[in-house]
């Protein structure tokens, strides 16, 4: 997985450029490049280089003469209409950080309606430059079929006391026919914008974050007062912050409280004042103090019901303060969060996209993770080196990727797998000196039942080895892949993303790390969805940037042989209820139907193996106060107490059926524990606590057996 070509001759180059450049400075850097003494026109466009280690010195930008100071930049964004049909266009040839390239979305109107049509970009255009005009043009990737790909876009040069000149947008046959002609007028010197509506939730005890100087810690680039605002300007996206944040009121969940990803779930839709179940340029950040998993969960991008990455949040627990260490992280993780709402993926994982990119793990990315960068010296590398801005691929996508690709609540995070049948393939090399295992509990499982992965790190090392603790997949850190009966190979994407810290330990020889995961349901629905043989391998992401290769294991999904298995795995496998088990229940209204067919298999299947999966859920869902923000202006926030009878009921029965899987059971016993002590139970608690450590005793003998 390398970070780029290695046969190129450019590794050394660096991204930064915050100052405007012109087109003549973009020919004359060409020219140079080029090995020419001269500028030449026309020039050709090139792929810019992704930064790489160690970034060369920061050196003046060239300087304008005086002739070249009297006139306008060129690029940005333009619109016009031929007919029905209305076209954005982006011209990204000048300014700051210019990438070469032309792009634009048709939106055809009706009446009083306008629908969206398709979009195109021009990767590698010539670019022709005179003291009159910049002409640009190239063979374009559209999304759709046309019989006119050669996009020609004409632009007058004009003295900056002159108004913009408009763009003439000419479509051509690769015979060089003509086709539509548009004029477009200037818009904007960003190439897309959007609304952004922040809120947070009253217990937060720092400010939220507002504003850090790059320069008040060793960093790359320049120094300067950086925002969420001005961080996403640098990447030509403008942000407008909207009137409808609001503070949200927590204090009816009581001193304590804290948020579960599904009450975020079931909350997010509706206190997202902008919020529509369609593709729009509006996104919504909240700003809260602690999640159940504690102070090392920086921040989360959610999925939507229905559409996807309209919203994340951050918590100020583990990121909160006003040092300078703090108020860098809390830029980081804002701008981050909000880059996976734009679909940009994680810098070691951008082979998940669909069509697959380069994963690029030695990024100065604000998509990368500080504390997990592989080059030497770690994290303190990855900040002292880190210009606070995207990679050059990064920002391509945030200026001219595909509508559908960017636009939130577009196409879904990560919408398909990028991985190839390689990706099964044991590794060529591993010096890692660790160990990955993964197993079930049961080799096959009946169709509908939840699959439960249990995964181990070890080491061979004699003294030990360092290590990140986040062996959870929803964390980003461990990547799970699946092989269907069919042959296709996909990557398990969970539900919700985590943005997690720093969470390291030296874990000794004959020390293993456990964690273990559902993966029966995520971001694609259900997984195991069919009767059949499943393969599946996890990969772990390791602090030296090693991909640690787990081994490869086999899980078979029985058919359905009696009327009773065809019912259950009927009531078990909808997107509700795979939902409600990643989610370990909710009261979301949305998922009603899937509490209601759980409820159906309790009162039709009481002593069916199966049954303790639901009761599971729902006890685990009734031992917490489960917090929903309203419509109601007023209150805001709506809380069921958590309902420790049931909860109690509920959970004992599943203990004391000793059928569930051990990951199950022990969760179950876990939670049954604190609802006990919670109800000042002690002689329970205590008998609890004791198969819980009998439980424990006995996995680590298996494991140390195998």
């Amino acid at each position: 997985m390398s970070q780029q070509d290695p046969t190129s001759i450019d590794l050394t180059s660096s991204d930064f450029s915050f100052g405007e450049m012109s087109v003549d400075d973009i020919a004359a850097i060409a020219a140079i490049e080029a090995g020419i003494s001269e500028p030449t026109h026309p020039i050709q466009g090139q792929t810019p280089p992704i930064p790489s280690i160690p970034p060369l010195p920061i050196g003046p930008i060239p300087s304008p003469t005086p002739v070249e100071l009297a006139k306008r930049p060129v690029s940005g964004r333009y619109r016009g209409t031929l007919g029905s049909f209305q076209l954005e266009l982006r011209v990204d040839v000048d300014r700051t950080r210019p990438m070469k390239r032309l792009s634009g979305d048709y939106f055809q109107i009706s009446g009083n309606t306008t629908s969206y049509y398709g979009s195109f970009i021009v990767d590698a255009p010539t670019i022709t430059v005179t003291d009159s005009q910049v002409v640009i043009k190239g063979l374009g990737s559209f999304t759709f079929a046309t019989g006119y790909p050669v996009v020609q876009v004409t632009i007058p040069r004009k003295l900056i006391f002159q108004p913009q000149a408009p763009a003439t947008v000419q479509f051509f046959t690769n015979a060089g026919v003509a086709g539509a002609t548009y004029i477009c007028v200037f818009e904007s010197i960003y190439f897309r914008s959007l609304q952004l509506e922040t809120d947070q939730v009253s217990d937060v005890v720092t400010p939220a974050f507002s504003s850090y100087n790059t320069g008040s810690l060793p960093s790359g680039g320049p120094a300067r007062n950086l925002s969420v605002v001005s961080a996403y300007a640098e990447a030509g996206i403008e942000m407008i912050a909207t009137a409808g944040n609001n503070v949200i009121n927590i204090a009816e969940a009581g001193a304590g409280a804290i948020w579960s990803n599904s009450e975020l779930h079931a909350s997010m839709q509706k206190h997202f004042t902008l919020w529509q179940d369609v593709p729009q340029w509006a996104v919504w950040q909240v700003v809260a103090q602690l999640h159940d998993k504690g102070s090392g969960l920086y921040g989360i991008m959610f999925d939507q019901q229905g559409k996807q990455r309209q919203g994340c949040a951050v918590f100020h627990q583990g990121i909160g303060g006003q040092t300078a260490e703090k108020l860098r992280l809390q830029l980081y993780t804002y701008v981050h969060e909000l880059g996976h709402s734009f679909n940009l993926l994680h810098s070691w994982q951008k082979s998940l996209a669909t069509p697959p990119g380069t994963n690029r793990p030695l990024a100065l990315s604000w998509m990368n993770y500080p504390f997990n960068y592989p080059a030497p010296g770690g994290q303190a590398t990855y900040w002292s080196q880190f210009g606070f801005q995207f990679d050059n691929e990064e920002v391509i996508h945030l200026r001219h990727a595909f509508r559908n690709n960017i636009i939130v609540g577009g196409n879904d995070f990560t919408i398909g797998s990028g991985l190839d049948q390689e990706v099964m393939a044991d590794p060529i090399r591993d010096e890692s000196g660790l160990t990955f295992r993964i197993s079930t509990h049961q080799k096959s499982f009946a169709l509908g039942e939840p699959v439960v992965l249990q995964l181990m790190l070890g080491t061979t090392a004699a003294g030990g080895r360092r290590v990140h603790t986040w062996l959870h997949p929803n964390c980003g850190l461990v990547q799970i892949v699946i092989r269907k009966p069919s042959g296709a190979v996909v990557a398990y994407e969970p539900l919700i993303d985590h943005l997690v810290g720093q969470q390291e330990s030296t874990i000794a020889r004959d020390e293993v790390l456990r964690e273990s995961a559902y993966i029966g349901y995520g971001k694609d629905g259900l997984y195991f969805d069919l009767p059949g043989n499943y393969r599946v391998r996890a990969v772990y992401a390791a602090l030296d940037g090693s991909q640690v290769f787990s081994d490869i294991i086999t899980i078979r999904v029985r058919y359905p042989v009696t009327p009773t298995e065809e019912e259950l795995a009927a009531l078990f496998m909808g997107e509700e209820q795979g939902t409600l088990l990643y989610l370990l229940g909710s009261d979301d209204e949305s998922l009603q139907s899937g509490n209601d067919a759980f409820e159906e298999v309790l009162a039709k299947y009481p002593k069916h193996a199966m049954s303790n999966y639901v009761r599971m859920v729902k006890g685990i869902n009734a031992s917490r106060d489960f917090k929903t923000i309203t419509e109601d202006r007023e209150t805001r926030l709506s809380v069921r107490p958590a309902e420790l009878e049931e909860s109690a009921k509920l959970l004992t029965a599943v203990a004391d059926s000793n059928i569930l899987d051990p990951v199950s059971a022990q969760m179950s016993l876990s939670c049954l524990a604190e609802v006990q002590a919670k109800t000042g139970d002690e002689d329970a608690v205590n008998k609890t606590l004791s198969k819980i450590s009998a439980m424990e005793v006995k996995g680590l003998r298996s494991a140390h057996q195998k």
